[in-house]
Order: C-alpha cells, then structure tokens, then sequence
C-alpha cells in the first residue's frame, strides 16, 4: 500500500523519459505539411438506367458505360490529402427498385490483391475492400455500409452518430477470429445488422471489380421525389494499407465521418410500403448430464419468425414472435479477474436494426442493454412470447419504441413487459439534444417495475470540438436514496492532437433495469492526451501515438478511491500493419469489503497499489501467417501478476482460416496463489461467401471444461439460411465427463410480402 504519486522504479523511469521525450526528438523528422484545406465537397447526380445490369462483377454491361465515372481518389492514409496511388473508378446510377454501384479497383500487381475471407461480415481491415456509405437523411450523423473484398463477401451494417468513434473498420484485439462484435448501446457503428442485397466481384489482370444492386426496400428515407443524399465511397489497398475515398476526409477521423461524405444529387427514390416476414422453423435435440432426471435426449421444435412493416419510407415497424434464441454463433470464453461483470453483444437479429436509435449512455452505464431482455436475474434464459418495435424518423425527430413481453420461469421471475421510449432531435454539426424513458414491469407482482428517465445533448463546435451531457434517474419500489447518473464529456481533435475529458457521477440506488450497469455510488474523472507523428525515417514507422491517460473512480459518499490508472504509451504502427504498444500502468485498486476473486482465495478490504507493463505486439494480420500477444506483468492486489495472451492465425486464399488463442495468468497474492488458463481453436472452411463450416472449441480451467461448437451454415439474403449447429461440453477434472450435448436445425428465410 503507498500513497499517490508513487515511486517510479529506474526502468519505468527510462521508458517513461523516452516516452514523453520522443515527439521533441522526432519533431523535426514529421512530414511538415499540416492537414490540408477542405476541399471543395464532392458531387455527382443520381442518374436513372434503362437496363438493370446483371450483377456478376464483371461491369461488362452497357448501362454501365452510360454513367459518369467518379476518380481522382484521396488518401486518408498514409499521406493525406496526397492522390491514391491506385486509380479506382465509380458509376452509380438507379431505377425505381433499386440502386446500382460499378466499382474498377485497378492494381498493377494483380498477383499481391489480398483477397480475404469468403465470410458474410468478415473483417474489412485486414483485406482489399470497397465500402460504400449511405447518408439517406443527409444529416450527416447517420448512414447505411455495403462493402466487399475481392472474395464477394456482403459487410453491411448502421452508423448512428457517425459512428461514435467506434472506427468499425478497424481490426479487433485478441479475438480468435470469425465473429461478428457489437459493442454496447453506446456504440456508434452495428455491424450485426443484416440487409438485402446483392453483390459479386471479379478478378483480372488490371485488378478486381465489384457490382452492388441495393433495394430502395432495404434504406429508410424521407419522401420526396427528387432528393440529396451523402454517398462516399472508400477503397482499401492492403499490401501498403492505403486508404483512399471519393470524398476526403481528415485523417484524424475514419470512413463513419459522415458529414464529410460527398453528395448523390437529384435521387428519385420510390414511394411505397413494403412488409417483409422472415419465419424460422427449428428443431433440437438436447440433454443436460448435470440434470440426473434427464437420462435421455430431450427433443423440441419450434415456430416463430419476425416481420418488418415500412410505416413510411422512414418508419419501421418490427413485430416478434417466439424470438429465435437459437446460438448459431457462441460468445468467446473470457477469464474476468474483476469485480464486475463481463458485457457481451446482441446477436439476436429482432433488435439490431436501428438499435443505435435507443442508444444511451455507454461506457459501464448503458441505460438500454436488449440482452437483459429474456435473460432471468440467475442467467436462465426466459421465453420471449412476443412484442414489437418502431424505430426511424418522423417528423425531423429518431423516433425508438419498444413493447416486449415474457413469460415467466417457475421459481424464478414471473412474467415480464420491457418498454422503451427513446426520441432526439439533430441539430446540426453533430449537435443533437434527446430523452428517453425505459421499464420493466412485473405484471403478476405488485409494486414489482423499474424506470428509467433520461435526457442527453452533444454539441459540435468547428470541426474539432465536441461536448456531451446526460441526466438521467430510476425509479425501483424500496430504493429512495440517490438514484441519478450525471455525465459530462468534451472531445477535441485535429490531425496531431487529442485532448478529451469527462466527469461521471451515479448515486448508489441508481438502478436501470433495463440496461447494464458496472458500479453504482460512484464519482469518477477521466483526461486523455495523445498526440499523432508520422515520422519520414524513423526504424520504418509510419506512426507513432505517446499518450497518457488518468482515470479514478471514488466512492460518492465517502471520497474513498475504489480504482485508478495512470497510463503512459506510445503506439507504433508500421506500414504493414504492425503494431506494438509497451505500455506502463500505475493501478490502484480499494476494495471497502472483502473480494474472493476465485474459490478459496479471499484479498481482505484495503488500498493495493502498483506500476505493471502491459505490452501488446500484433503481426501483419492480413498475412497468411499472423501473431498477437500481450504481456501483463507487475502489482496486482496485494500481489503481482504475469499474464501471457497470444493468437495465431493462419489462411490460405479466401477458403481457410484458423486461429489458436491461448491465455495464461499466474496470480501470487499474499492470501494465496492461482493460475488460470484459456485456450480457444477455431477452424473455417468457405465454401462460398454464402455456404460455410466453423468450428470453435474452448478450454477454461476456471470454468473446469471444454466446449465445442461446431456449425453449418447456408446463407440466404439478409444473414437467413440453413443452419445446423452441435454443441458439447465436457467436464475435465472435478466434473470429468460430459456436461451437456446439443444438436440444433433452424432454417429462416426472408419473403417480401408487400412492395419491392
């Protein structure tokens, strides 16, 4: 225990002296020129085709040749401003179903086109791409993503607040690969939400090519007849990763930057209504070795489905049924050594759409978490009997409502209702201003609800700053003390400099329901400050990041400092993709009451503090082989830790992808020692971008068993399809044998019932 600031030992001090002193030193090495002036905004009319071109990606049709060609690419990175070093040409055009986009990738090494995997939703960043943005409304906060990569896979998914400094393009951390990720409410990009559409690539000696065919059926925007829409478009050449675009955008922003795109002109979208019905039938065979009164394999078939009714051309109202629980795709295992509970996504397709809509708050304190909804309070999963959503614009006000209802689970909760209000209204250069009110009611129980009321605004000034607040409070039968949540943040950031702050504060019976909350009775600080160089000669570098971060949380009451982290850490990133991070961590963690971080150790009440290295190193992840590592060695608690977390991937083509995830932790602390371990294998084989295998198996001592998921998949439009997926755990030591095995069928196919 020691008293803040601590001693700082003579190697941290010398990595700490080069840290801080290296911007000085490498000053008169950056590339002098600055951020460029903005340029003139780029434009091009939405012309109408006669013959709908057929999508091969061959762009050899003659409705191709009769639209203009939008060039003269800009690079984002790593020379801003500079022209692209490869041309990309562009043609877009439109009748009345649909929206048509032709995309010429030229590359004079054809043989180094990283193709990627043949996988719906795989990761853009680490492939060759096209993406393409929708700004529908034109208010230069929200937009539609289609893209590919030279295999023809479909990427879409929903900015909401240009994105929210999400950067959805961007590679993940120490994920074993395949997954889909969407972070919290809060989280500004959705790459979980599915669209039908269509498109097919094709390869060449001059380079590759794209066709999009985009249903009007499948944006929402306003009526009108003729219309302005933000369109860009970006391609990523990633052998040198290279980022270009139609229309420019400051490098200090990425591809959601929404009020930067350029502007499709003229646009005659249709008017009409369309009701889309996606049904699924699925059947399961299950059995539970924990349940000794179950000595033989359960059956079950169930029927349900979803439908999308378009109110208006910018209303959306979604209707539920027996929702689908089905786990297709299983969460990746974690070791949490924390006091708080692990938060992870939303992968049931009835609450993705529109789900930035209902966002508030994030970072610990989502006020709207869609996963509490079925999921009882000891994690038993709990039958959704029905409900509906209506979420859009109307009006100029984003319009999110909610209505769902559960049954109820013997001995555990009764039946349940979920309702959620969320309206805002844009103001204008990011600026917007909204509130919202959540429930749940326990139907059958008096004086059984909870409720939440919110109000939050940003508000954008120049290009650079951004300032964010909310309030909000709950209402829970036998909770009468505080029960608010106070946030307040700014943001400001230029092509070399970041600079944000924010201050948080929640009262001890803040309780939202229906969200997800990480501690409550707390008041905490944050401040960031990082700088952007990108030396010209410097051991290759392309940029480097020095930062520090100073984050505490106190208890409200008391002032008593439950956690603080000083970090100090400059980033390196190479042109390949390279990236290695030796970054140095003071921590300080004060327990008020005793905390057993696993069974049989028990770290008593008090103030433990420390300096740890927290280094992370990653390869060039779009190369056939690939490496991820993370080193975390120093104090923890009353103790040190070393953990070790390594990921290694391999590919070959567009067809196989593996990776092998291992993590260990080796905790001594004064009240006793533990090791964990966590090892994850998972296998793809891409048939087609439509038709697959994967497979992910995972060990966890922690946990005492091993897991397997293995599934088929057949893709139709919109992530529907045939899906056949088994699972298995087995016990290792104290619970050696099986534990459960299942074998589910779900079959989900989407039909347009009414319009196009």
């Amino acid at each position: 225990m020691s008293s803040f600031p601590p001693p700082v030992p003579r190697p941290t001090s010398l990595a700490l002296a080069l840290a801080l002193a290296l911007p000085s030193l490498l000053a008169a090495q950056t590339r002098p020129n600055g951020a460029t002036a903005a340029p003139a905004e780029a434009t091009t009319p939405a012309l109408r085709i006669g013959d709908e071109p057929v999508i091969d990606g061959l762009l050899s049709d003659a409705t191709w040749a009769e639209l203009p060609v939008l060039s003269d690419f800009i690079q984002r990175i790593p020379r801003d401003g500079e022209p692209a070093t490869l041309r990309t040409e562009v043609r877009i055009g439109h009748d009345d179903a649909a929206l048509y986009v032709g995309v010429r990738a030229y590359d004079d090494q054809p043989s180094l086109i990283v193709p990627g995997e043949a996988i719906r939703d795989n990761d853009l960043a680490q492939s060759d791409a096209v993406v393409l943005i929708f700004d529908t409304y034109k208010d230069g906060v929200n937009g539609f993503v289609f893209g590919t990569n030279p295999a023809g896979i479909e990427y879409d998914g929903q900015v909401v607040d240009q994105g929210g400094g999400s950067g959805g393009l961007r590679a993940g951390s120490l994920g074993i690969g395949g997954g889909r990720q969407m972070g919290g409410s809060g989280d500004g990009f959705n790459l979980n939400w599915d669209g039908r559409w269509e498109v097919a690539t094709s390869r060449d000696q001059n380079g590759w090519s794209a066709e999009f065919r985009i249903p009007f059926s499948t944006l929402r925007y306003r009526a009108g007849d003729r219309q302005d829409w933000g369109f860009n478009v970006l391609r990523r050449v990633r052998r040198v990763n290279e980022e270009s675009l139609w229309s420019p955008i400051p490098r200090e922003f990425d591809f959601y930057r929404v009020s930067s795109a350029g502007t499709l002109s003229g646009l005659e979208p249709p008017t009409n209504r369309s009701v889309q019905i996606i049904p699924y039938v699925l059947g399961s065979t299950t059995r539970s070795y924990a349940d000794v009164t179950q000595t033989e394999f359960a059956r079950d078939q169930e029927v349900g489905g979803d439908a999308k009714v378009q109110i208006t051309q910018g209303l959306t109202l979604d209707l539920t049924y027996n929702t689908d629980f089905a786990q297709v795709e299983v969460d990746d295992v974690q070791t949490n050594l924390t006091r708080f509970s692990i938060q992870f996504p939303e992968k049931r397709p009835f609450f993705l759409e529109n789900s930035g809509m209902f966002s508030m708050g994030g970072g610990g304190a989502d006020l709207f978490f869609s996963r509490r909804i079925g999921i009882a309070r000891n994690l038993n999963q709990v039958p959704i009997q029905g409900g509906g959503r209506l979420s859009g614009k109307v009006a100029g006000l984003n319009v999110g409502l909610l209505h769902i209802r559960t049954d109820d689970l013997a001995d555990v909760q009764s039946g349940q209702a979920y309702s959620v209000v969320r309206l805002a209204r844009e103001l204008g250069n990011r600026s917007s201003i909204g509130g919202a009110f959540l429930e749940r009611d326990g139907m059958e129980i008096d004086d059984d609800h909870n409720r939440t009321y919110a109000m939050d605004g940003q508000l954008g000034i120049g290009s650079a700053w951004n300032f964010n607040t909310l309030f909000a409070k709950t209402d829970t039968p036998d909770r009468d003390g505080r029960d608010h949540l106070f946030n307040a943040g700014a943001n400001y950031t230029t092509r070399s400099l970041n600079i944000n702050g924010s201050f948080r504060e929640i009262g001890e019976d803040f309780n939202p329901e229906v969200g997800y909350l990480q501690r409550s009775g707390i008041r905490a600080y944050r401040a960031r400050f990082q700088s952007f160089i990108r030396p010209e000669n410097f051991l290759g570098v392309r940029e480097l990041r020095p930062h520090t971060n100073y984050d505490t949380t106190r208890d409200l009451e008391s002032g008593f400092e439950e956690t603080t982290q000083v970090h100090i850490d400059s980033h390196f990133e190479w042109p390949s993709g390279m990236f290695f991070s030796p970054a140095f961590n003071w921590n300080r963690e004060g327990l008020e009451v005793p905390f057993q971080i696993v069974e049989g150790v028990v770290v008593p009440a008090g103030t433990y503090d420390g300096w740890e290295m927290a280094w992370h190193f990653l390869t060039n992840q779009a190369a056939p082989v690939s490496l991820e590592m993370r080193l975390d060695k120093g104090a923890f608690l009353s103790g040190h830790r070393r953990g070790h977390s390594a990921v290694l991937g391999f590919r070959h083509g567009s067809a196989l992808s593996t990776a092998l995830r291992l993590e260990y932790n080796d905790v001594d602390l004064a009240e006793g020692s533990f090791i964990t371990r966590l090892a994850g294998l998972r296998v793809g084989y891409f048939f087609t971008p439509q038709i697959y295998v994967q497979s992910l198996v995972q060990y966890s001592d922690r946990a005492d068993n091993w897991s397997t998921n293995l599934r088929f998949g057949w893709l139709s439009s919109a992530g529907t399809g045939l899906f056949v997926v088994y699972n298995q755990a087995n016990g290792v030591d104290d619970l050696a044998g099986p534990i459960n095995k299942s074998l589910i069928i779900k079959f989900s196919r989407q039909f347009t019932a009414l319009g196009g």
